[in-house]
This record gives structure tokens, sequence and C-alpha cells, in this order.
């Protein structure tokens, strides 16, 4: 059943979100079996769900303390999470490095073109002090896609990478800046520097007990007068997750077809909050076939439409990690 939709996954995902995550959700409610157990505690059975708008999320704790994966499979490679010294970490099994790798270029190309015409500057040093992050697959893979061989990571070589700019404004290249927002802040502190058009600074969260937190505005602020840039980008992921979200600026994010959010009472995990309110961010990741693709995040959110949404924060009691921000 899975390989047949992964061969249409994309084009399902535009014409009928509903028809296809209500097929994923049948198919995960009876082949993952931490999945199963929450739906059977809830007493919720898959043939009573009509809209994924009623489909249950399993609270993303899960990920850390079973193996979350839909059917039986030994994985190709196992994400980890961030975290902080004494914390369990998710473990996120997948099936399929190719598949992450068709998700997550899919998800760039259908909000920026391409990933192969952009120059990569990669400023990520926590992620790639450790094992296991999807996000430095994301981006070495980027990186060798692209077209500028000058394209690569900058671990704590800010001059190197200050020269690289420098040179990214001479030459009018497009050029992508991604970036942990303590590395980031390191960068505008130390080499500030104006930046032409061409140049998008993207930051992915994550001060990782180097910095103290801050609001997502307040860092935009920051990054914005160092660089002289009329707005930063952002990157919305996490372990649990195959998918990605992009913001070009306001913090206002845009989901990928296979993607939507509903909000629920932070009270109240099974209550939905009334429209326009902020609320507990449940997510539904189509592209999460081999895990679990219904999961209720630890974030706090706002809807502005069907498919693009602000992240306001984390609830008080969650764990520190990678796309942490504090609540606004």
């Amino acid at each position: 059943m899975i390989p047949t939709i992964k061969d249409t996954f994309f084009k399902r995902a535009s014409s009928d979100f509903n028809e296809l995550a209500l097929e994923v959700f049948r198919h995960q409610a009876e082949h993952c079996m931490p999945y199963r157990r929450f739906l059977d505690g809830l007493n919720v059975k898959a043939s009573d769900i009509r809209s994924w708008m009623d489909i249950p999320h399993l609270p993303i704790e899960a990920f850390k303390n079973h193996q979350v994966q839909t059917g039986q499979f030994e994985p190709a490679i196992t994400f980890t999470s961030s975290g902080t010294t004494g914390q369990v970490p998710s473990r996120h099994v997948v099936l399929d490095l190719d598949w992450y790798h068709r998700v997550f270029n899919e998800a760039f190309t259908w909000q920026y073109g391409s990933p192969s015409d952009y120059r990569w500057l990669c400023l990520l040093p926590s992620y790639l002090e450790r094992k296991g992050s999807s996000l430095i697959e994301m981006a070495s893979t980027f990186i060798q896609m692209s077209r500028y061989p000058e394209s690569g990571f900058y671990l704590n070589n800010l001059e190197e990478l200050h020269h690289q700019l420098n040179k990214a404004n001479e030459d009018g290249r497009p050029t992508i800046l991604l970036g942990v927002s303590f590395a980031l802040l390191d960068l505008a502190e130390k080499h500030p520097l104006p930046l032409n058009p061409n140049i998008r600074i993207m930051e992915t969260g994550g001060m990782k007990g180097r910095r103290k937190e801050m609001i997502r505005s307040e860092l935009h602020e920051i990054l914005e007068d160092a660089f002289n840039v009329n707005e930063v980008h952002s990157e919305y992921g996490m372990t649990e997750l195959m998918s990605q979200a992009y913001s070009k600026g306001k913090g206002l994010y845009e989901l990928p077809p296979w993607m939507r959010i509903k909000l629920r009472d932070p009270a109240d995990p099974l209550s939905k909050v009334k429209e326009g309110k902020t609320g507990g961010m449940d997510i539904v990741d189509l592209a999460n076939l081999d895990s679990c693709a219904f999961v209720a995040t630890q974030d706090l959110g706002r809807l502005r439409t069907d498919t693009t949404f602000e992240v306001l924060g984390r609830f008080d009691d969650s764990d520190i990690r990678g796309c942490n921000l504090m609540v606004v």
C-alpha cells in the first residue's frame, strides 16, 4: 500500500488531500502499533472518521518512548532530536532515505525553485557536532546538488563565511545563508555586512543553550539591522516530521500541499480552539508514511489561512529543542 502511495503521492496530495489523509490514517491505525494503542485508548474506530479534521493526533512524546513505525522494517536511518544533556531524544525511524530526499526537495522547490540553483552557505555548528540530524541530511544534500562549488558548511569559520558573503554580494548569484539562530547572531555581531537582495538569510531557530531565548521577531530585527535586509526567511521542521514549511518573512509559514495544521486547546488536548486564537499545533504530515502522519506537537501557533500559520512559542513545560522559541 505505502509504495503505491509514494508513486502518486505529490499529485494526489494536491488534488484530494482529505482522501489521501484518510487512506494514510486507516493504514496507520492498523499497522502503527503505538498509534493503534493510542486510538484504542481513545475508543476511536478508524472506520468512523470521515474528515482529516477529525483524525486524532499522536502526542509527540511517543517518539521518545516508542518505536513509532508503520509495519515491520529495518530502518535505513534513524533521525534523533538534539535536546539537552539528560533529556531523552526523539527518534524517527526512516524506511527509505530516498523518500526523505524526495520530500524535502519537493517542499523546498515548491517555495523557492530547485535547490541546485542556489549557493548554500550553511552555518549549523550545533547540528554538525552530533549524529542523526535530519537538518544536516537535508543541508548536505542541497550542498551536493548546488551548481556552485563554494557551497558548504561553515562550522565556526565566520571569517571565511564573511568572505563568501562578500563574494556573493559581488557576483549576484542566488545564495541562501542557512543558519541556526545563535550562530547567525554570532555572525551578525562579529561580521555585520549589508547584503544584496540575491542573498537570503534563512534561520532554523534554536539557541541550544548558547544564548538567551528570544522571540522570533526580536531575532529577525537584529539580523535585519546587521545585514541590512528587509526580511529574514525561516525553515520550520522537526525530527518527528519528514517535511518542512518555509517563511519568506514576518514569521508567516506556508505549508506544502501534503501538510495541514489544526489547533487544540492547550488545557484540553481533545478540544479545538476558536478561529483566530492561539492553540497547540496538531500537524498532519502525510509524508510520514512509514511512521505516523498525525502528530500533536508542543508548539503554539495561530492559523492565518488553511495553509499559512505562525509559530508563537512552545508550551511552558516542553523540552528545549531545535525549533524552540519562547512564548510571545
